[in-house]
Protein backbone atom coordinates (compact mmCIF):
# COMPACT_ATOMS: atom_id res chain seq x y z
CA UNK A 1 0.00 0.00 0.00
CA UNK A 2 3.02 2.25 1.06
CA UNK A 3 4.58 2.15 -2.35
CA UNK A 4 0.88 2.33 -4.18
CA UNK A 5 0.37 5.18 -2.52
CA UNK A 6 3.84 6.98 -3.14
CA UNK A 7 2.69 6.47 -7.34
CA UNK A 8 -1.20 7.44 -6.72
CA UNK A 9 0.65 10.96 -5.11
CA UNK A 10 2.81 11.23 -8.19
CA UNK A 11 0.42 10.67 -10.82
CA UNK A 12 -1.66 13.18 -8.84
CA UNK A 13 0.97 15.05 -8.85
CA UNK A 14 1.72 15.45 -12.63
CA UNK A 15 -2.34 15.39 -13.32
CA UNK A 16 -2.29 18.16 -10.87
CA UNK A 17 0.47 20.12 -13.47
CA UNK A 18 -1.29 19.38 -16.64
CA UNK A 19 -4.95 19.96 -15.41
CA UNK A 20 -3.81 23.58 -13.78
CA UNK A 21 -1.93 24.46 -16.65
CA UNK A 22 -4.93 23.45 -19.47
CA UNK A 23 -7.47 25.11 -17.58
CA UNK A 24 -5.22 28.81 -16.71
CA UNK A 25 -4.59 28.44 -20.58
CA UNK A 26 -7.64 27.75 -21.76
CA UNK A 27 -9.50 30.55 -19.55
CA UNK A 28 -6.88 33.50 -18.99
CA UNK A 29 -6.95 36.01 -21.66
CA UNK A 30 -5.60 38.79 -19.70
CA UNK A 31 -8.78 40.66 -18.98
CA UNK A 32 -10.52 41.18 -15.30
CA UNK A 33 -13.10 39.07 -15.42
CA UNK A 34 -11.00 35.82 -16.31
CA UNK A 35 -9.07 36.35 -13.72
CA UNK A 36 -11.54 36.64 -11.19
CA UNK A 37 -13.25 33.00 -13.07
CA UNK A 38 -9.93 31.67 -12.56
CA UNK A 39 -9.45 32.71 -8.84
CA UNK A 40 -12.74 31.34 -8.21
CA UNK A 41 -11.78 27.83 -9.91
CA UNK A 42 -8.73 27.83 -7.61
CA UNK A 43 -10.73 28.69 -4.62
CA UNK A 44 -13.41 25.50 -5.29
CA UNK A 45 -10.39 23.28 -5.93
CA UNK A 46 -8.72 24.36 -2.52
CA UNK A 47 -11.44 22.74 -0.63
CA UNK A 48 -10.23 19.70 -1.14
CA UNK A 49 -7.08 20.25 -0.05
CA UNK A 50 -8.20 22.16 3.12
CA UNK A 51 -10.07 19.54 3.92
CA UNK A 52 -7.49 16.98 3.98
CA UNK A 53 -4.75 19.32 5.73
CA UNK A 54 -7.57 19.87 8.67
CA UNK A 55 -7.58 16.15 8.71
CA UNK A 56 -4.27 15.74 9.61
CA UNK A 57 -3.84 18.61 11.97
CA UNK A 58 -7.29 16.88 13.43
CA UNK A 59 -4.41 13.93 14.29
CA UNK A 60 -1.40 15.73 14.86
CA UNK A 61 -2.29 16.51 18.53
CA UNK A 62 -3.19 13.25 19.65
CA UNK A 63 -0.16 11.38 18.27
CA UNK A 64 2.54 13.44 18.95
CA UNK A 65 0.72 13.47 22.82
CA UNK A 66 0.75 9.57 22.59
CA UNK A 67 3.69 8.75 20.72
CA UNK A 68 5.95 10.88 22.98
CA UNK A 69 4.27 9.87 26.26
CA UNK A 70 4.76 6.39 25.22
CA UNK A 71 8.49 7.01 24.41
CA UNK A 72 9.60 8.70 27.58
CA UNK A 73 7.70 6.04 29.70
CA UNK A 74 9.64 3.64 28.19
CA UNK A 75 12.88 5.38 27.99
CA UNK A 76 14.56 3.79 31.10
CA UNK A 77 15.28 7.12 33.32
CA UNK A 78 15.38 10.98 33.01
CA UNK A 79 18.74 10.83 32.23
CA UNK A 80 18.08 9.01 29.01
CA UNK A 81 15.42 11.38 28.18
CA UNK A 82 18.15 14.19 28.78
CA UNK A 83 20.65 13.17 27.20
CA UNK A 84 18.18 12.34 24.08
CA UNK A 85 17.14 15.82 24.66
CA UNK A 86 20.04 17.86 24.76
CA UNK A 87 21.47 16.05 21.93
CA UNK A 88 18.92 16.77 19.72
CA UNK A 89 19.08 20.56 20.46
CA UNK A 90 22.63 20.21 19.97
CA UNK A 91 22.26 18.69 16.10
CA UNK A 92 19.06 20.97 15.66
CA UNK A 93 21.82 24.05 16.45
CA UNK A 94 23.90 22.86 14.10
CA UNK A 95 21.91 22.06 11.22
CA UNK A 96 20.23 25.78 11.37
CA UNK A 97 23.91 27.51 11.38
CA UNK A 98 24.61 25.15 8.27
CA UNK A 99 21.25 25.46 6.07
CA UNK A 100 21.85 29.65 7.02
CA UNK A 101 24.63 29.47 6.06
CA UNK A 102 24.57 27.78 2.59
CA UNK A 103 21.19 29.71 2.07
CA UNK A 104 23.22 33.39 2.68
CA UNK A 105 26.79 32.13 0.50
CA UNK A 106 24.62 30.42 -2.32
CA UNK A 107 22.17 33.82 -2.96
CA UNK A 108 25.43 35.77 -2.29
CA UNK A 109 26.91 33.76 -5.17
CA UNK A 110 24.10 33.26 -7.69
CA UNK A 111 22.89 36.99 -7.25
CA UNK A 112 19.36 36.28 -8.26
CA UNK A 113 18.23 39.91 -7.58
CA UNK A 114 20.68 41.58 -9.57
CA UNK A 115 19.21 43.23 -12.69
CA UNK A 116 16.30 44.20 -11.12
CA UNK A 117 16.52 46.91 -10.37
CA UNK A 118 12.92 47.60 -8.70
CA UNK A 119 12.50 51.28 -7.11
CA UNK A 120 12.50 51.54 -3.19
CA UNK A 121 8.98 52.05 -2.57
CA UNK A 122 7.58 54.26 -0.10
CA UNK A 123 8.07 53.52 3.95
CA UNK A 124 4.35 53.11 4.52
CA UNK A 125 4.19 50.38 1.91
CA UNK A 126 2.41 46.89 3.71
CA UNK A 127 3.29 43.74 2.55
CA UNK A 128 -0.28 42.08 3.80
CA UNK A 129 2.02 39.47 6.59
CA UNK A 130 1.36 40.65 9.86
CA UNK A 131 5.13 40.93 11.73
CA UNK A 132 3.26 41.54 14.98
CA UNK A 133 2.40 37.77 14.89
CA UNK A 134 5.61 36.44 16.21
CA UNK A 135 7.90 37.68 18.61
CA UNK A 136 10.22 36.80 20.80
CA UNK A 137 8.31 37.11 23.79
CA UNK A 138 5.26 35.60 22.76
CA UNK A 139 8.01 32.22 22.24
CA UNK A 140 9.29 32.23 25.37
CA UNK A 141 5.84 32.53 27.17
CA UNK A 142 3.74 30.24 24.89
CA UNK A 143 6.31 27.03 25.28
CA UNK A 144 4.44 26.38 28.71
CA UNK A 145 0.64 26.08 28.26
CA UNK A 146 -1.94 27.24 29.63
CA UNK A 147 -4.03 24.63 28.81
CA UNK A 148 -3.16 21.54 27.19
CA UNK A 149 -6.18 21.47 25.65
CA UNK A 150 -6.23 24.75 24.39
CA UNK A 151 -2.53 23.97 22.74
CA UNK A 152 -3.87 20.98 21.50
CA UNK A 153 -7.03 22.99 19.91
CA UNK A 154 -4.79 25.53 17.90
CA UNK A 155 -1.99 22.80 17.21
CA UNK A 156 0.50 24.43 19.06
CA UNK A 157 3.33 21.92 18.85
CA UNK A 158 6.07 23.04 21.05
CA UNK A 159 3.62 23.22 24.45
CA UNK A 160 2.51 19.77 23.87
CA UNK A 161 5.42 18.51 23.66
CA UNK A 162 6.28 20.62 26.87
CA UNK A 163 3.48 18.62 28.68
CA UNK A 164 4.08 15.55 27.32
CA UNK A 165 7.59 15.32 28.98
CA UNK A 166 6.13 16.48 32.19
CA UNK A 167 3.15 13.76 32.20
CA UNK A 168 5.61 11.30 30.57
CA UNK A 169 8.31 11.59 33.34
CA UNK A 170 5.41 12.02 35.84
CA UNK A 171 3.89 8.55 34.93
CA UNK A 172 7.52 6.68 34.90
CA UNK A 173 7.63 8.21 38.64
CA UNK A 174 4.71 6.98 39.75
CA UNK A 175 6.04 3.39 38.57
CA UNK A 176 3.26 0.51 38.57
CA UNK A 177 0.40 2.62 39.18
CA UNK A 178 1.05 4.52 35.88
CA UNK A 179 1.21 1.12 34.29
CA UNK A 180 -2.84 0.88 33.62
CA UNK A 181 -2.73 4.60 31.91
CA UNK A 182 1.08 3.71 29.96
CA UNK A 183 -0.94 0.99 28.45
CA UNK A 184 -4.25 3.62 27.79
CA UNK A 185 -1.46 5.58 26.36
CA UNK A 186 -0.01 2.44 23.47
CA UNK A 187 -3.78 1.86 22.57
CA UNK A 188 -4.01 5.55 22.11
CA UNK A 189 -0.96 4.84 19.48
CA UNK A 190 -2.56 2.24 18.19
CA UNK A 191 -5.82 4.12 17.39
CA UNK A 192 -4.10 7.10 16.10
CA UNK A 193 -2.28 5.52 13.53
CA UNK A 194 -4.99 3.39 12.48
CA UNK A 195 -7.09 6.77 11.91
CA UNK A 196 -3.63 8.14 10.16
CA UNK A 197 -3.83 5.28 7.28
CA UNK A 198 -7.55 6.48 7.05
CA UNK A 199 -6.45 10.17 6.36
CA UNK A 200 -3.84 8.96 4.27
CA UNK A 201 -5.87 7.10 1.51
CA UNK A 202 -7.31 10.84 0.67
CA UNK A 203 -3.89 11.99 -0.10
CA UNK A 204 -3.47 11.63 -3.67
CA UNK A 205 -6.98 14.23 -4.07
CA UNK A 206 -5.06 16.41 -2.18
CA UNK A 207 -1.99 16.53 -3.99
CA UNK A 208 -4.23 16.96 -7.44
CA UNK A 209 -6.22 19.64 -5.82
CA UNK A 210 -3.06 21.53 -4.53
CA UNK A 211 -0.99 22.15 -8.11
CA UNK A 212 -4.11 22.58 -9.89
CA UNK A 213 -5.35 25.18 -7.79
CA UNK A 214 -2.05 27.16 -7.81
CA UNK A 215 -1.79 26.41 -11.77
CA UNK A 216 -5.41 27.69 -12.27
CA UNK A 217 -5.06 30.96 -10.27
CA UNK A 218 -1.11 32.06 -11.15
CA UNK A 219 -0.46 30.05 -14.63
CA UNK A 220 2.91 28.70 -15.30
CA UNK A 221 4.62 31.72 -16.44
CA UNK A 222 4.71 33.15 -12.83
CA UNK A 223 7.58 31.10 -12.16
CA UNK A 224 9.29 32.02 -15.16
CA UNK A 225 9.00 35.97 -14.25
CA UNK A 226 11.56 34.91 -10.88
CA UNK A 227 12.92 31.58 -12.55
CA UNK A 228 16.16 32.75 -11.64
CA UNK A 229 15.36 32.94 -8.03
CA UNK A 230 13.18 29.80 -8.18
CA UNK A 231 15.96 28.06 -9.83
CA UNK A 232 18.73 29.08 -7.31
CA UNK A 233 16.61 28.34 -4.69
CA UNK A 234 16.13 24.72 -5.83
CA UNK A 235 19.67 23.95 -6.24
CA UNK A 236 20.11 25.52 -2.84
CA UNK A 237 17.78 22.60 -1.33
CA UNK A 238 19.64 20.12 -3.48
CA UNK A 239 22.65 20.91 -1.75
CA UNK A 240 21.59 21.03 1.36
CA UNK A 241 20.06 17.96 1.08
CA UNK A 242 23.59 16.60 -0.22
CA UNK A 243 25.18 17.79 3.11
CA UNK A 244 22.14 16.31 5.59
CA UNK A 245 22.36 12.97 4.15
CA UNK A 246 26.19 12.69 3.65
CA UNK A 247 26.24 14.20 7.34
CA UNK A 248 23.75 11.28 8.27
CA UNK A 249 26.61 8.77 6.01
CA UNK A 250 29.31 9.78 8.04
CA UNK A 251 27.46 9.12 11.64
CA UNK A 252 25.51 6.09 10.49
CA UNK A 253 27.24 4.65 8.09
CA UNK A 254 26.63 2.89 5.12
CA UNK A 255 23.13 1.75 6.23
CA UNK A 256 21.75 6.17 5.14
CA UNK A 257 21.88 5.03 1.36
CA UNK A 258 18.60 3.27 2.55
CA UNK A 259 17.12 6.05 4.26
CA UNK A 260 15.63 8.28 1.33
CA UNK A 261 13.86 5.18 0.10
CA UNK A 262 12.25 5.10 4.15
CA UNK A 263 11.16 8.56 3.85
CA UNK A 264 10.46 9.11 -0.23
CA UNK A 265 6.39 8.50 0.77
CA UNK A 266 6.18 11.84 3.52
CA UNK A 267 8.66 13.69 1.14
CA UNK A 268 6.45 13.36 -1.98
CA UNK A 269 3.49 13.70 0.39
CA UNK A 270 5.15 16.96 2.06
CA UNK A 271 6.26 18.25 -1.54
CA UNK A 272 2.83 18.12 -3.24
CA UNK A 273 0.55 19.57 -0.14
CA UNK A 274 3.64 22.14 0.60
CA UNK A 275 3.11 21.14 4.57
CA UNK A 276 5.46 19.29 6.49
CA UNK A 277 2.86 18.94 9.16
CA UNK A 278 1.23 16.50 6.20
CA UNK A 279 3.88 14.19 6.36
CA UNK A 280 4.34 13.95 9.98
CA UNK A 281 2.21 10.56 10.77
CA UNK A 282 4.37 8.82 7.65
CA UNK A 283 7.29 10.03 8.83
CA UNK A 284 6.76 8.16 12.21
CA UNK A 285 6.06 5.30 11.03
CA UNK A 286 9.20 5.05 7.99
CA UNK A 287 11.28 5.63 10.64
CA UNK A 288 10.19 3.46 13.00
CA UNK A 289 10.88 0.52 9.65
CA UNK A 290 14.37 1.64 9.06
CA UNK A 291 14.93 1.11 12.92
CA UNK A 292 14.69 4.56 14.40
CA UNK A 293 13.14 3.39 17.73
CA UNK A 294 9.75 4.87 18.66
CA UNK A 295 11.49 6.63 22.04
CA UNK A 296 13.46 8.37 19.57
CA UNK A 297 11.71 9.50 16.55
CA UNK A 298 8.18 10.74 18.72
CA UNK A 299 10.74 12.72 20.95
CA UNK A 300 12.75 14.19 18.46
CA UNK A 301 10.16 14.47 15.19
CA UNK A 302 8.05 16.92 17.77
CA UNK A 303 10.99 19.11 18.70
CA UNK A 304 12.15 19.29 15.23
CA UNK A 305 9.10 20.72 14.29
CA UNK A 306 9.73 23.86 15.96
CA UNK A 307 13.84 23.72 15.67
CA UNK A 308 14.55 21.93 13.13
CA UNK A 309 13.12 23.61 9.94
CA UNK A 310 15.95 23.51 7.58
CA UNK A 311 14.37 23.84 4.59
CA UNK A 312 12.55 27.11 5.91
CA UNK A 313 15.56 28.66 7.79
CA UNK A 314 17.57 28.42 4.22
CA UNK A 315 14.66 30.07 2.65
CA UNK A 316 15.18 33.00 5.15
CA UNK A 317 18.40 33.92 4.33
CA UNK A 318 17.86 33.36 0.18
CA UNK A 319 14.40 35.35 0.30
CA UNK A 320 15.88 38.47 2.21
CA UNK A 321 19.60 39.00 0.67
CA UNK A 322 17.22 38.33 -3.02
CA UNK A 323 14.77 40.99 -2.02
CA UNK A 324 18.30 43.22 -0.76
CA UNK A 325 19.61 42.58 -3.90
CA UNK A 326 16.16 43.50 -6.10
CA UNK A 327 16.14 46.99 -4.38
CA UNK A 328 19.94 47.49 -4.75
CA UNK A 329 20.60 47.33 -1.38
CA UNK A 330 23.77 46.67 -0.41
CA UNK A 331 24.68 44.63 2.98
CA UNK A 332 27.76 44.29 4.69
CA UNK A 333 29.55 40.97 5.91
CA UNK A 334 29.07 42.26 9.29
CA UNK A 335 25.28 42.95 8.66
CA UNK A 336 24.67 39.66 6.77
CA UNK A 337 26.56 37.60 9.68
CA UNK A 338 24.35 39.51 12.00
CA UNK A 339 21.17 38.94 9.77
CA UNK A 340 22.03 35.41 10.52
CA UNK A 341 22.24 34.90 13.80
CA UNK A 342 18.88 37.03 14.35
CA UNK A 343 16.88 34.75 12.11
CA UNK A 344 19.02 31.80 14.13
CA UNK A 345 17.34 33.15 17.29
CA UNK A 346 14.01 34.33 15.98
CA UNK A 347 12.72 31.17 13.79
CA UNK A 348 12.59 28.81 16.54
CA UNK A 349 9.39 27.79 17.81
CA UNK A 350 7.88 29.69 14.38
CA UNK A 351 5.94 26.10 13.43
CA UNK A 352 2.65 27.78 14.77
CA UNK A 353 2.45 31.02 13.35
CA UNK A 354 0.72 30.99 9.77
CA UNK A 355 2.65 32.03 6.65
CA UNK A 356 5.81 31.55 9.15
CA UNK A 357 8.66 32.26 7.50
CA UNK A 358 7.46 35.14 5.83
CA UNK A 359 6.80 36.38 9.30
CA UNK A 360 9.79 36.02 10.17
CA UNK A 361 11.63 37.60 7.29
CA UNK A 362 9.35 40.49 7.42
CA UNK A 363 10.24 41.11 10.94
CA UNK A 364 13.92 40.98 10.20
CA UNK A 365 13.71 42.46 6.72
CA UNK A 366 13.52 46.46 8.84
CA UNK A 367 15.89 45.62 10.73
CA UNK A 368 18.25 46.34 8.42
CA UNK A 369 16.10 49.02 6.45
CA UNK A 370 15.31 46.94 3.54
CA UNK A 371 11.54 47.31 2.26
CA UNK A 372 9.25 45.17 3.86
CA UNK A 373 7.18 45.26 0.47
CA UNK A 374 9.77 43.60 -0.86
CA UNK A 375 7.98 40.53 0.13
CA UNK A 376 5.26 40.91 -2.51
CA UNK A 377 8.08 39.77 -4.92
CA UNK A 378 8.12 36.69 -3.71
CA UNK A 379 4.41 36.11 -2.63
CA UNK A 380 3.36 35.06 -5.98
CA UNK A 381 5.68 31.58 -5.86
CA UNK A 382 5.98 31.50 -2.47
CA UNK A 383 3.90 28.41 -2.89
CA UNK A 384 6.06 26.84 -5.46
CA UNK A 385 9.08 27.65 -3.07
CA UNK A 386 7.40 25.68 0.02
CA UNK A 387 6.80 22.93 -1.42
CA UNK A 388 10.36 22.58 -1.72
CA UNK A 389 11.08 24.11 1.74
CA UNK A 390 8.63 21.84 3.40
CA UNK A 391 9.55 18.39 1.74
CA UNK A 392 13.73 19.66 2.97
CA UNK A 393 12.20 20.07 6.53
CA UNK A 394 11.26 16.40 6.53
CA UNK A 395 14.07 14.92 5.07
CA UNK A 396 16.13 17.13 8.01
CA UNK A 397 14.29 15.81 10.62
CA UNK A 398 14.37 12.16 9.60
CA UNK A 399 18.07 12.57 9.10
CA UNK A 400 18.08 14.23 13.18
CA UNK A 401 15.91 11.44 14.53
CA UNK A 402 18.37 8.57 12.67
CA UNK A 403 21.74 10.48 13.86
CA UNK A 404 20.00 10.90 17.24
CA UNK A 405 19.43 7.17 17.38
CA UNK A 406 22.61 6.39 16.29
CA UNK A 407 24.95 8.26 18.79
CA UNK A 408 22.33 6.63 21.28
CA UNK A 409 23.67 3.38 19.84
CA UNK A 410 20.18 2.05 19.14
CA UNK A 411 19.50 1.25 15.94
CA UNK A 412 16.96 -1.59 15.26
CA UNK A 413 17.02 -3.76 11.88
CA UNK A 414 15.81 -2.40 9.20
CA UNK A 415 12.29 -3.50 7.94
CA UNK A 416 11.56 -3.74 4.19
CA UNK A 417 10.79 0.17 3.11
CA UNK A 418 7.72 -0.80 0.39
CA UNK A 419 5.49 -2.76 2.90
CA UNK A 420 2.84 -0.99 4.17
CA UNK A 421 2.88 -1.07 8.19
CA UNK A 422 0.54 -2.32 10.42
CA UNK A 423 -2.29 -0.32 12.11
CA UNK A 424 -0.24 -0.30 15.04
CA UNK A 425 4.02 0.89 15.78
CA UNK A 426 5.58 -1.40 13.61
CA UNK A 427 8.09 -2.35 16.19
CA UNK A 428 4.77 -4.47 17.85
CA UNK A 429 5.00 -6.58 15.32
CA UNK A 430 9.21 -6.88 15.16
CA UNK A 431 9.33 -7.91 18.86
CA UNK A 432 6.53 -8.03 20.62
CA UNK A 433 4.42 -6.50 23.28
CA UNK A 434 4.61 -2.42 23.10
CA UNK A 435 5.05 -1.92 26.33
CA UNK A 436 8.02 -3.83 26.46
CA UNK A 437 10.06 -2.41 23.25
CA UNK A 438 9.72 1.23 23.57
Amino acid sequence: MAKKLTRFILLALVLGIIAGWATNAAIDDGTPASAERLRSIADYLSIVTALFLRLIKMIIAPLVFSTLVAGIAHMGDVAALGRVGIRSIGWFILASLVSLTLGLILVTLLHPGIGLNLPIPPANTASGVETAAFNLKDFITHLVPASIFDAMSTNEILPIVIFSIFFGVALTAVGEKGKPIVRGVEALVKVMLQVTDYVMRLAPFAVFTAVASALVERGPQIIATLGMFVGSFYLGLAILWAVLIGAAFVIVGARTRHLVRYIRDPVVLAFSTASSEAAYPRTLEALDRFGVPPRIASFVLPLGYSFNLDGSMMYMTFATIFIAQAYGIDLTIGQEITMLLVLMITSKGMAGVPRASLVVIAATMSMFRIPEAGLLLILAVDHFLDMGRSATNVVGNAVAATIVARWEGTLDPEEPADIEPPHAPSHVKRTGPVEDHF
